[in-house]
């Protein structure tokens, strides 16, 4: 926040994200916070640091202005900036120790489904995946669970995890309940207060925005068990994002809500379109009032459905191929959450070992003129009529 704002004054989450970073600098009389690229910190006569840096693998200006913003806005304790989303999750599920249990969604981002099966095997924990969140009571195992993932709306088939019922069967088993908030960021969900410990993001994407930044944030509640071990960590990998990058995440931060505000606008705009087209065998969108998890978003997903949605073809597979290649306006490309739409045969960017349904088109809804993407989707899919 600005240094001449009242700290006692009460600011919206987006005011705060719009000023994020915001400053005067006392030589320049700058408003916009530096990229400080130095890797060491001078100390004084004492031998004493002056500031709270040392060296930047551990921590460094651009780096703690981001995680005070990213705090602030998940309403959390604290935040660590890390060099990718893989990097954030890497570290919070090597927490988990030999001999424990976990639970993550079936059907979640692949990388890190990857990530945490192979994990469990050399580490030597068990793993549970649930199909749905009403398992997770069910599969808790008291004294051992140690960990919770969840992903919500789940990647890339839109399902909605109650975070409150979650919260309370991980609490009763006396675990961590992490929640993946990626694709439902602080301007919709803030999973903190609904029961979770920690909260992660790929800040590659909404809090970016741009498709130009790598990185990932975790943010936990205060005196979260699992913190000091993932200083450490980020620490000893030498994980944390690099100065420009976060300067980048800070700036894209500053339209985080607009820009979903408009995206969640088109995607629902798309959605209702498409749900009556004849090629589209179904649409899976939270928002829409057909979604079996409506109902659970429109209480937890407070400030909009997102921009993405996904669509299953009536023509199978060879249509979603073909569809993914013929947009103008969509880009064909993996990724979610920048400011331009992006369009993906879903099976064939994760791989044959994928359980995604192939006739699967996902789609991430930018913040272009909503008509033309509706038209660029129309001609995508009336080519096959």
């Amino acid at each position: 926040m600005p240094e001449n704002s009242d700290p006692d004054l009460e600011l919206a989450t987006a005011t705060k994200a719009v000023q994020a970073g915001l400053h005067r600098d006392s030589i320049t009389g700058a408003a916009n916070p530096a990229i400080q690229l130095s890797t060491t910190f001078h100390r004084d006569a004492d031998y004493q640091l002056p500031g709270d840096f040392n060296y930047a693998r551990t921590n460094h200006p651009n780096a703690a202005a981001l995680e005070s913003v990213a705090a602030q806005l998940d309403g959390g304790e604290s935040a660590l900036a890390f060099a990718s989303g893989m990097a954030a999750i890497s570290a919070l599920f090597n927490t988990i120790p030999a001999g424990a249990h976990a639970m993550a969604p079936r059907i979640m981002y692949h990388g890190a489904q990857d990530l945490l099966i192979k994990l469990s095997e050399t580490k030597g924990f068990a793993l549970d995946l649930y199909e749905h969140d009403r398992e997770i009571e069910s599969l808790m195992r008291p004294g051992q669970t140690d960990l919770v993932w969840v992903e919500t709306p789940t990647n890339p088939m839109w399902d909605v995890i109650d975070i409150e019922s979650a919260a309370v069967a991980t609490r009763a088993g006396g675990a961590t309940l992490a929640v993946d908030s990626t694709v439902a960021p602080p301007p919709t969900t803030r999973p903190l207060e609904l029961g979770a410990d920690i909260v992660f993001h790929s800040a590659t994407k909404y809090y970016g925005g741009h498709s130009d930044v790598i990185g990932g944030l975790l943010i936990a509640k205060p005196d979260e068990r699992r913190w000091p071990g993932l200083i450490e960590s980020r620490t000893l990998n030498g994980s944390i994002l690099a100065p420009f990058d976060a300067w980048l995440v800070l700036r894209g931060l500053r339209t985080l809500f607009v820009r979903y505000e408009r995206s969640s606008a088109n995607a629902m705009a798309v959605a209702k379109h498409l749900t009556e087209h004849p090629a589209v065998a179904r649409v899976l969108y939270p928002g829409l009032e057909s979604h079996p998890g409506h109902g659970i978003a429109s209480r937890q997903m407070t400030g909009g459905y997102g921009g993405m949605l996904s669509l299953l073809l009536a023509g199978g597979e060879p249509a979603a191929r073909r569809m993914a290649s013929r947009t103008k306006v969509f880009v064909p490309a993996t990724s979610l959450g920048g400011v331009e739409s992006l369009i993906e045969h879903r099976v064939a960017a994760e791989g044959p070992n994928s359980i995604v349904p192939p006739d699967l088109v996902r789609l991430s809804v930018g913040i272009e003129d909503v008509n033309d993407l509706i038209a660029d989707l129309g001609r995508a899919l009336d080519q096959d009529r």
